[in-house]
Order: C-alpha cells, then sequence, then structure tokens
C-alpha cells in the first residue's frame, strides 16, 4: 500500500473546519510518533500519541477508511510509519513532510 506525504499549508486545510456551507469534511485521525516527553511538550490539536504500546489497539479501533495524518520530528520516520499504516488497511494515509518541528514555526 501507498501513503501520501503532505506539507504544512495542505495538512492545515485539511486540518481547518470547512467553510459555511461546503460540505463536511471527513475526520481526520492524527497520530503523533515522537516519544512521550515531545508529546507531551506540545502536539497538533486533537492527536493521539500513537506508541508501541497502543499501536495494535489503534489499528484495531480507528476507522480504516478515515485519513490518518502522520507525524514525527521532521518528517522522516512518519513516512515509514504512513506506509506501514496504509499496509495494515488504511485507505488514505498521510506523513507530514517537515514533522512537528515545521509545523510549530509554520
Amino acid at each position: 500500500m501507498k501513503f501520501n506525504r503532505i506539507d504544512i499549508e495542505a495538512a492545515r486545510k485539511m486540518l481547518s473546519p470547512p467553510e459555511s456551507g461546503s460540505d463536511l469534511k471527513k475526520t481526520i485521525q492524527i497520530v503523533d510518533i515522537r516519544d512521550d516527553e515531545s508529546f507531551l511538550a506540545g502536539h497538533i490539536g486533537a492527536a493521539l500519541h500513537l506508541h508501541n504500546g497502543n499501536l495494535q489497539q489503534f489499528i484495531e479501533e480507528a476507522d480504516l477508511d478515515a485519513p490518518v495524518l502522520v507525524y514525527c520530528y521532521h518528517g522522516h520516520m512518519s513516512q515509514g510509519a504512513a506506509a506501514y499504516l496504509a499496509e495494515q488497511g488504511f485507505v488514505e494515509t498521510y506523513s507530514l513532510d517537515g514533522g512537528y518541528e515545521a509545523w510549530k514555526i509554520y
């Protein structure tokens, strides 16, 4: 399965509320794969801290048809994680280019 790379601007648009009168957007699942300390120091909105301890539960309980946005520190490790989630049956997976470090300064 294939994942998509997404830049900060496109990700922000994807996560923004729909404009009035437009179709409702799909619920986006945001997952942060950084370490505990980094996640606690700051993360994107309603992101789930995804780690080995909750990965299987996430896969079993998540909506496979809803988009998944995966991010890490700089956008490198998230590519592998997004590819893995795509292999598990997630239909629409994205890896955030630049990761959280780019997100917080954009």
